[in-house]
Formats: C-alpha cells, structure tokens, sequence
C-alpha cells in the first residue's frame, strides 16, 4: 500500500510498504478514508520531543497524528463493537511498537486509539476531531479538579476554541471566549457562547480583566501564546493558572514583568493531554472515549476541512494554509 513516510533526516516521502493483513492483540486495522494534517505534524516533524522519535511514525515509519476511516479486523482481545465500524483516530494516544499509521492506505492502531463514531454521521468530518476534543475535555476536568470556577480560552474561533464551546455549556462551566473579530463573536454567540470579548477592540484588556476577576476565570486554555498572552497575563485574577496546549502565535515571544508572577500567583505551564489523569489511567480514558462517543456528533466537533489532497501532493499540503482552523487532508484513494 502507499504510504507517506518520515526519513532519517526528517522529511517526507511516499513508500509502498507491506499492507497489514492481521491484527496483534488489543490492534484494530483501518481501511482510510481520511487523514488531516494539523499543526503538531508540521512543527514537531522538525522538532521531534525527546524520546519520542520512535512513536512519532510507528512501523514502517508512516508519519501523521489524526485520521478516520473503517474497521476492518480486529484483534484479539478488542471489543466486538468496532468491527465493522467508522472510527476517528488519535494515533498517539496510547503508545505501541505494532502501530502503523496514519498516513496510509491501512491503519493497524490500539484500539485504544479509535473512537467510534455514529452510522448516521459522515467518517471524515471527524477524521481529525477526537485528538482536539479529547484535550478540551481532559483541560476541563483538571480545571474542574483543581477548583477553577471559569476558564478563559485564548483560541476562541479555533477548532479547540469551538469545542470548548460546546463542553463548557454542557459542564455549566462559565467561560470567557477571545476572538479576533466581531464576526467570529457573533459565530461563537451563535453556537451558545455567553462570553466572547474581541482582542481587536479598543481596550479589551480591561473588559477581559473586569469580566475575568467577576467570573473567577482563573485557568487559561492557551493555544495562542506570543503577543497575546502577553496583553492577558496582566489582567489575570490572583491564583490564575495558564495552561498552554499550542501556538498559533507562532515564534513571537511572551513578555511580562516577573514581579506579576510573585504578585499574582500566577502559574504558566505546558499542557499535553497525555499527561493528564483522563488520559493516563486506563479507566478514566475508557469512560472520556464512551462519553465522547455519545457526543461527537455536534457540529462544533466537525473537523473543518480546507482541501483535500493525495498522497503524492504531501508537499503542498504541508504548505497549505486556509482560513484559521481548516485542515489540509490526505486522501488515500485520489
């Protein structure tokens, strides 16, 4: 089968490797339909964590994060549920050396690593969702657990931003929303958003710190960094904590005077879904992926999808850029 896979010197080329025809213990092999292309893929195709070049590609060296397609055996020891089913994939979620994905013609992932999705709905406008609900969902119950009354979401017109939308109305938990225009405030308030403030107006720092201190918004979900965090830490309550999952602010640095730190209490650290409890234990994971399942047909959970592009076009579909949060997607049969 074809499959896009990552070098040595870590770039990407199209291979034909061997076809999976029999699942390990605990696999499940998927027929793809579809996978996208997200920002991980880009950044840490160049700058892989340490210790985890082996994980990032799998066998055979097939490279990327997130895709949909069927079940189409499973192994050993795998729930009767997913044969035949539409899954979405988030290939990094539970590590094993059997893996073979997601950029390719057949997948052989944990079932772990599937979440199933409902007949009624079309596979790939999940294909790149589970990865991006799953990392609200675990923000929120840590938040939740630490005691956090409100959250503010940075990337409020992201893909992550709308979800949070979503989770956030059906936990009853207050959140603040920043956008960059009035037309993705009137989007979000649209899809039940209470809050929403727009970093373009005059003065919203101080609308963001007046509404924050009112709602005890004391966890940031930060997807932006750069020169926006830099505008909110400032107006943050005491005892904020800012949790930073990505950065769509690119490499501009985060500046602010120490003393806010001290002053404050203000904690800044990395977030990674696979760090947190719903993802670690066994249990918690299984009961999120059951919960997820029964919701994952909400249209805030959609992947957007930008252009579709075939295997041998990898190259400008790793350059393609749409409008903020549509993914380029790899498509096994164009």
């Amino acid at each position: 089968m074809k499959a896009i896979c990552v070098t040595a010197d870590r770039t990407l080329e199209v291979r034909d490797i061997p076809t999976p025809e029999e699942p390990p213990p605990g696999h499940v092999l998927v027929d793809m339909d579809a996978s996208t292309i997200t920002h991980g893929d880009k950044f840490f195709l160049t700058r892989p964590l340490p210790g985890a070049a082996a994980f990032a590609s799998g066998g055979n060296d097939v490279y990327g994060s997130n895709g949909g397609g069927t079940v189409v055996a499973i192994g050993a020891g795998v729930p009767e549920d997913y044969a035949g089913r539409q899954v979405a994939i988030y290939k990094t979620l539970t590590r094993s050396q059997d893996t073979i994905g997601v950029w390719c013609g057949r997948a052989q992932v944990p079932y772990a690593n599937c979440l199933i999705l409902p007949d009624s709905v079309h596979g790939r406008d999940y294909c790149g969702s589970f990865a991006n609900i799953l990392t609200v969902y675990a923000f929120l119950s840590e938040a939740a657990a630490a005691g956090h009354k409100a959250v503010i979401v940075t990337a409020g017109s992201s893909a992550t931003g709308r979800i949070a939308v979503s989770l956030t109305r059906r936990r009853n938990v207050e959140a603040i929303f920043l956008v960059r225009s009035t037309a993705s405030r009137d989007d979000l308030i649209r899809h039940g958003a209470k809050h929403v403030v727009v970093t373009a107006n005059e003065g919203f720092e101080s609308d963001l710190g007046a509404l924050a201190e009112e709602l005890g918004a004391t966890a940031v979900f930060d997807g932006v960094g750069g020169g926006l965090l830099s505008r909110i830490v400032p107006v943050l309550p005491m005892n904020a904590t800012v949790s930073i999952y990505g950065f769509l602010g690119g490499p501009t640095p985060i500046s602010f005077p120490t003393m806010l730190v001290m002053g404050k209490n203000l904690t800044l650290r990395r977030f990674s879904n696979l760090e947190t409890a719903t993802v670690r234990d066994p249990q918690s994971l299984a009961a999120a992926r059951k919960d997820i399942e029964g919701l994952i047909d909400d249209p805030l959970f959609r992947t957007r999808i930008g252009k579709e592009f075939s295997f041998e076009q990898i190259d400008d579909a790793m350059a393609y850029e749409a409008t903020p949060g549509a993914r380029a997607l790899l498509i096994p049969s164009l």
